[in-house]
């Protein structure tokens, strides 16, 4: 088991998602996070005075899902994350050495199945 957690601009999170519910995954976790990486600041003046925002706003998206189903899940959000302009946002995956159904108390990769009747539903 594999979690993706990918920093990625506002803009490019609704056809992550689409494209992800497409093909069985929706279930994520999405935060509004604030970072700053190699994209310079903004500066704005505000009653004279300049102010520079080094903290440009993302959204962290996460899920959790099995070894064979991350590079799908990888080339989905580089697809449609990538502008070519700094500050487009980063992908890391990372290992996950145990998993649990909270409901039912099941473990292990069978909670991570892909829903591929998913896109069905929400269409």
């Amino acid at each position: 088991m594999k979690k993706i957690e990918a920093y990625i601009r506002h803009e490019a999170f609704e056809p992550i998602r689409t494209e992800l519910l497409q093909l069985g995954f929706p279930s994520l976790s999405i935060s509004e996070v604030k970072g700053s990486g190699r994209q310079k600041g903004i500066t704005e003046r505000y009653r004279g005075a300049e102010l520079t925002n080094y903290l440009r706003p993302k959204i962290k998206l996460e899920c959790v899902v099995s070894d064979g189903d991350v590079q799908r899940i990888v080339d989905t959000i580089l697809k449609h994350g990538r502008t070519g302009a700094v500050g487009d946002g980063k992908v890391f995956v990372v290992p996950v050495e145990e998993a649990y159904r909270v409901r039912t108390g099941e473990a292990g990769e069978e909670i991570l199945q892909s829903h591929p009747d998913a896109a069905l539903k929400a269409g």
